[in-house]
């Protein structure tokens, strides 16, 4: 069963702005308390005093990263440059036995497609496609039989190239994805290379992520 430190501890890492408030003291941890108390005894079924809910907030500060400790975002040398990719399509079908084989007749028949983009990744129950607004026909094509789940237009993906020292840098994709919400931007998708960070955008966003990884490039 959890603690109440534990799930002190759960609820404020699943928000990066509480996270970020605590590290920065910028959150009077008794008033995070009194607003936390009601959810805590909701989820541990038996009443939480305020004095316990403030000593679990005051431990955790202490072990978060302070301002200033986190790793610098080390981009690949003469290669950190921020690449886009503008007018893409993704949809989503549900995984069958015959998605392998919609796969390879996907990618053989976008060959023909020179300077197209196309990407494909396999999940435990979906697979994801991403591809250039006119390959969108091919790929409905190439998965006929498929379940369709979802699909998105007009999407821009924005690539940040990273070192491959960042394999060994906790957090290398949280620093990114907290500047993006910190500014209200929603990332519609996420795909990653060893190399690659690829973080996919509708068209409104573009512009101040762009603006805002931009800044990490130039850092």
């Amino acid at each position: 069963m959890l603690s109440i430190a534990n799930k002190v501890e759960q609820l404020v890492s699943e928000s990066p702005f509480l996270t970020e408030g605590i590290a920065l003291g910028l959150i009077n941890l008794s008033e995070l308390a009194r607003q936390l108390r009601p959810q805590l005894e909701s989820d541990l079924w038996k009443p939480v005093g305020q004095a316990a809910v403030v000593m679990a907030l005051r431990r955790l500060s202490e072990r978060l990263p302070q301002p200033g400790e986190s790793a610098p975002i080390m981009l690949a040398p003469r290669m950190g440059e921020l690449t886009t990719r503008t007018e893409l399509t993704l949809a989503t079908y549900r995984l069958s036995e015959h998605s392998n084989e919609c796969q390879r007749k996907l990618l053989a028949l976008a060959e023909r497609h020179l300077g197209s983009f196309v990407s494909v990744t396999r999940g435990v129950h979906e697979m994801l496609v991403v591809c250039s607004r006119p390959l969108i026909q091919i790929v409905e094509s190439a998965f006929i039989t498929e379940r369709h789940l979802a699909r998105v237009e007009n999407l821009t993906a924005l690539t940040l190239r990273l070192n491959p020292e960042t394999l060994k840098t906790p957090g290398i994709y949280h620093g990114v994805l907290k500047k993006l919400a910190w500014n209200k931007i929603s990332v519609v998708t996420m795909m990653c290379t060893f190399t690659e960070l690829t973080i996919l955008l509708e068209q409104p966003q573009t512009g101040p992520a762009y603006a805002i990884l931009s800044q990490i490039v130039s850092h």
